[in-house]
């Protein structure tokens, strides 16, 4: 008897930042014909429960920054292998886009190794969607002619040459998960020489209806945003082009400090 194991076709999909609307039509398409569901907690609420179809099992996999309820990475690969060997259909549904700073690696190694089929689509990240809904353009003339997308989470280190050259360059600095080391992250910029006259932005709950932006001058760091405490998700954006929000806001802070994502919590399917 042979003990070849027959899997069902998993989707990797970015579901853009928040706003249920920017997810592709490609995902939305999978979205309404998959039999499992594996979500992360950055995923709209609303775009799953208007969008799949009845019968279908919704895993919740969320992870949140010193939160103990945070599923495992390898506890999700062992999900989407088990699932996969039962239904026809998984689709692995990622905030923002697939491919930016979101473990996709281990999960396709696991296809891989599992000899799983399966299929990426990319999705609306963060940066875009925080800098497009705060009114600011990550590049423009005379400002900026690149960007850079970072992250200064509790795990990662710079070394004293990076921190130099990142105080010292003209590209637009966009730090995903940082808000909480925010200070330290100031401090080492301003201890190795940037310019005083950029600017820093903190874009909370980007896209969504709780979304509120704060600006300031590097200068004005010091006395008006250390210590600040902000509602995840946030993207920090570094650089001139962080000014041009006030010239070009088109959407008013909602001064909400409720999160528009639910806290994780234990893994549990739901049958919907």
């Amino acid at each position: 008897m042979s003990n070849f194991q027959i899997f069902g076709k998993v989707i990797l999909a970015g579901a853009g930042p928040g706003d249920p609307e920017l997810i592709t039509l490609k995902a939305l398409r999978y979205l309404q014909q998959a039999d499992v569901i594996i979500t992360d907690r950055l995923v709209s609420p609303e775009l799953i429960e208007k969008n799949i179809k009845p019968g279908a099992v919704v895993i919740h996999v969320g992870k949140q920054g010193g939160a103990s309820e945070s599923t495992p990475q390898e506890t999700i690969n062992q999900l989407i292998v088990e699932y996969a060997a039962q239904f026809p259909l998984v689709l692995r549904l990622k905030g923002g886009d697939v491919t930016f700073f979101s473990n996709v690696l281990d999960e396709l190694r696991t296809l891989l190794q599992h000899r799983i089929s399966y299929e990426l689509i990319p999705g609306v990240t963060a940066a875009s969607g925080a800098a497009a809904y705060a009114g600011i353009p990550l590049t423009a003339r005379g400002y900026s002619s690149a960007v850079r997308f970072l992250t200064y989470y509790r795990s990662v280190i710079c070394n004293e040459q990076s921190w130099k050259e990142l105080a010292a360059t003209d590209d637009t600095l966009v730090f995903y998960m940082s808000a909480e080391i925010l200070d330290t992250l100031v401090e080492k910029l301003l201890d190795h020489g940037i310019s005083g006259e950029k600017y820093l932005t903190v874009i909370e709950q980007a896209t969504t209806p709780f979304q509120n932006v704060h600006l300031f001058n590097l200068r004005e760091y010091e006395k008006k945003m250390r210590g600040l405490k902000f509602t995840s998700p946030t993207i920090v954006i570094i650089g001139r082009v962080a000014a041009l929000h006030e010239e070009f806001q088109w959407i008013e802070n909602s001064m909400a400090s409720t999160s528009y994502f639910k806290p994780v919590t234990e893994s549990v399917a739901q049958i919907v």
